[in-house]
């Protein structure tokens, strides 16, 4: 597998596992109210890119790239705000978002035409 193959199927796993963490945090693990909260609202931005992301397309994952820095912050505020399982969650959404973010920003400079 070559380099750009390896960071789309990251991109790809790593946005797909984002979206279920934040739908399944808001839903079902630690709602900030019991029975779910609107937060999981949170998760319909992340939709936006899923289908350029799976087709590969550069501008896609150029613009996705910035997205997920929202999720970047808000898992940082989260994890430091937030006790138990929810800064638990808030650590693996940082987690998530640090890896899509730099394997669509390699993946866009990799996948240039020279």
């Amino acid at each position: 597998m070559n380099r750009t193959a390896a960071l789309h199927y990251a991109s790809i796993a790593s946005l797909i596992a984002l979206i279920v963490l934040c739908l399944a945090w808001e839903l079902w693990l630690a709602p900030l109210r019991p029975g779910g909260s609107s937060l999981a609202f949170k998760v319909l931005p992340l939709l936006l890119p899923l289908a350029g992301i799976l087709r590969g397309n550069r501008y896609t994952y150029q613009w996705a790239s910035m997205l997920v820095l929202f999720y970047l912050s808000e898992g940082v505020v989260r994890a430091m705000s937030d006790k138990g399982l929810s800064a638990t969650l808030a650590g693996v959404e940082i987690a998530l978002a640090v890896v899509f973010f730099f394997s669509t920003v390699f993946y866009a400079r990799f996948s240039r035409r020279p």
